[in-house]
């Protein structure tokens, strides 16, 4: 039988990540789930009357869970693993994301994003999606390819943490914003807790590295895993792998500190997977290693160290 967890308001948690928010499903390493979600709070969602269709469980959610967090995403999870413990790494397989609705939205706030000074007033846009075609359709008639990817992704942090805000990305994950977690990639996860619990929400069709007014094309989607118990890994950041790439991150308040941690995890890849020094890693990255801002707005900010996979000797 297949494991889905669907968008449902019994299996949401709005706004916060907590080690004391117990599983809504249990599965085996290496089993497939498939997870459900929608994105958007009651002020960004269309009305009925509108072009676009509002699924009968976002209105659900809106009205039946609370939101304890704001601003915050809705979440569906979280899932537990068997066989996870602390120190552990758990290894999501992003196998299959497809969109869960024909719309999506963006939101420029005063005083929020990249510019917070430079914008006075609030603009909500609605934003057609055309899943045969995999193109968004922007207010203006400009079309933009699709790209889909979760925003966020994460397990429980540790207990003595309490409640976490979802915005601010941390070495749990959550709200990484790493627009190169599409289909066919993957995201590993330390542990933190029994069964990890693994959620997932904030779903975008596309968005540029930066994420610069908040958010991208915000919607639902709905993604395939399959969640692997790694005890041979033991990370302290959150890593990333795509067919082509070796991806590490670094999250901070200041970005330049956010660049210097995803260098510095990359220095230590180079020198798990292969006989070089710290030394010639570090030269290694000076040469082929791509430093990229991952997003410039969850309060903490998050760069990544992009390494081809063919570069690593």
């Amino acid at each position: 039988m297949a494991n889905i967890v669907d968008a449902r308001p019994d299996n949401i948690h709005w706004g916060y990540f907590e080690a004391a928010r117990g599983p809504v499903m249990e599965i085996n390493s290496g089993d497939q789930v498939t997870i459900h979600t929608y994105s958007g709070a009651p002020n960004v969602t269309p009305d009925d009357s509108g072009a676009f269709t509002v699924a009968a469980a976002q209105r659900a959610i809106h009205d039946q869970v609370t939101r304890r967090q704001v601003p915050g995403h809705i979440l569906t999870g979280p899932v537990a693993v068997k066989g996870a413990k602390p120190g552990m790494v758990l290894e999501v397989r992003i196998l299959d994301i497809e969109l869960a609705a024909d719309w999506g939205w963006n939101i420029i706030r005063p005083g929020a994003g990249a510019l917070p000074d430079d914008f006075s007033e609030e603009r909500l846009f609605h934003i057609g999606l055309d899943r045969a075609r995999q193109i968004g359709k922007l207010p203006w008639g400009q079309e933009v390819p699709l790209a889909p990817f979760f925003g966020v992704m994460g397990v429980s942090p540790p207990a003595d943490r309490g409640t976490l805000t979802s915005i601010i990305p941390s070495d749990f994950g959550g709200n990484l914003d790493l627009k190169h977690l599409v289909a066919g990639t993957t995201l590993y996860l330390p542990i933190f807790v029994e069964g990890a619990n693994f959620s997932v929400g904030d779903g975008h069709a596309a968005q540029g590295n930066g994420e610069v007014c908040v958010t991208a094309i915000e919607t639902g989607l709905n993604g395939r895993f399959e969640l692997i118990v790694r005890d041979d890994l033991h990370f302290t950041m959150p890593r990333a792998e795509t067919p082509t790439h070796h991806i590490t991150m670094g999250i901070d308040p200041d970005l330049d500190e956010a660049a210097r941690q995803a260098l510095r995890e990359m220095i230590t890849l180079i020198c798990e997977r292969s006989k070089l020094s710290r030394e010639e890693a570090y030269a290694l990255c000076s040469i082929c290693c791509d430093m990229e801002v991952t997003q410039l707005v969850n309060q903490h900010v998050g760069a990544h160290a992009m390494l081809l996979k063919e570069r690593l000797p």
